[in-house]
């Protein structure tokens, strides 16, 4: 067992954070208040392997592990959480998707792309009756030839109006329920397929969060992934995955809120000195690095043993539930030392605070976390 970071991911913790500062610390004032997504960061990001992090060589991607994953989420999110969500939600669900359940032919004609950053990706899951209850899929898709024939709409997709590429659940058997969901490959420009509406959100402003809408989509019957019926199955699988990425994720947020306040606590004066000297301050700050240095360990234990091939859903939940809701709890407490400055936009705590919230709802909330951590918990005893 070995708690230190490679020489390697070191370097590569160095590279994304200068990245970072440079490419994306400029564009977040402009493109927050816009609510819109900077289209000339698609191409930095795929320049600098970003958009194919997970991804094996072959298929254009730049092979990391999930742990050096975790690493590049936490660095871009500390200054900037949009695009850490962008490209989470691009690797982690749609590419990923693709990498472990599509076969060679759609790898070498989707992923590729997708890898090697000519287009983001966007995965379809939510709908507006199926959020938590992600087995109550309303979009259906049903066999006419040999295509098949989608009808029906997806809400709050990361990506959805920018991406090419999608991958997407749907109901093809609606007897067999769970059973009886399929995922398809869609791509920009099919008649009947596109963007509904653009959501205007608290927090996480730049990126792109879409409607996709569906009527009478003809699908080629080879872009459906693996087997019909196995749709469930496999989305579970992925967002397992995406749950670790989400806790990388929300490592950078509260990360990023705590080094502001520990920086601006030793700058304030009140008092004749930095409040950096007063108890409650202290406090405050003992407990966020505490529970950060808590969260890393959930998050790299997680990644680590998927690195090594084990199905994740306890120690994914964990990691998930315990970074995310710390994002939240070390945001709140940055804008308190802050004071009256947090409360303002001069200030990147405020941002922080905002973009929080998010990591306790997306890819499963903090409620359906508990719930898969106790029925693990409870099934292994």
């Amino acid at each position: 067992m070995d708690f230190l970071l490679t020489e390697e991911q070191e370097m590569l913790k160095e590279s994304i954070r200068n990245f970072a500062q440079k490419e994306i610390k400029p564009l977040i004032k402009e493109y927050d208040e816009k609510g819109e997504w900077p289209k000339e960061l698609t191409v930095k990001l795929g320049e600098m392997g970003l958009l194919g992090i997970i991804i094996p060589a072959e298929y254009s991607g730049a092979g990391y592990s999930n742990i050096d994953y975790v690493i590049i989420l936490e660095e871009i999110s500390k200054v900037d959480p949009s695009v850490g969500l962008v490209v989470a939600a691009h690797n982690s669900l749609c590419s990923n998707h693709l990498n472990l359940f599509a076969n060679e032919e759609q790898k070498k004609k989707y992923l590729t792309r997708l890898a090697s950053g000519q287009t983001l990706g966007a995965w379809g899951l939510t709908e507006p009756g199926a959020g938590s209850d992600a087995a109550a899929l309303k979009t259906r898709a049903q066999k006419k030839g040999n295509r098949w024939i989608l009808n029906g709409s997806k809400i709050f997709i990361t990506n959805g109006s920018l991406a090419e590429i999608s991958v997407v659940l749907a109901v093809t058997d609606p007897e067999k329920k769970r059973k009886g969901i399929s995922a398809f490959i869609l791509e920009k420009g099919m008649k009947g397929f596109k963007a509904g509406k653009k959501e205007d959100k608290l927090g996480i402003r730049m990126a792109d969060t879409a409607e996709l809408v569906f009527e009478d989509v003809e699908v080629p019957a080879e872009n459906m992934v693996g087997e019909e019926g196995t749709g469930y199955k496999a989305a579970m699988a992925v967002l397992d995955g995406g749950r670790v990425s989400i806790a990388g994720f929300s490592l950078g947020i509260a990360a990023g809120a705590l080094e502001e306040s520990i920086k601006y606590a030793m700058e304030r004066i009140q008092f004749d000195q930095p409040i950096a000297n007063f108890q409650a301050i202290q406090w405050m700050l003992a407990d966020g690095f505490t529970e950060l240095e808590a969260s890393r360990l959930l998050t790299y234990r997680a990644a680590f043993l998927e690195d090594k091939g084990h199905r994740i859903p306890k120690e994914s939940a964990m990691a998930k539930l315990f970074a995310s809701e710390l994002a939240v709890k070390a945001s709140s407490m940055a804008v308190q030392i802050f004071g009256g400055y947090g409360f303002t936009k001069d200030y990147p705590v405020e941002k922080f605070y905002r973009d929080s919230k998010l990591a306790t709802i997306g890819e499963g909330t903090s409620e359906i976390q508990r719930w898969i951590i106790a029925h693990r918990i409870l099934s292994e005893y």
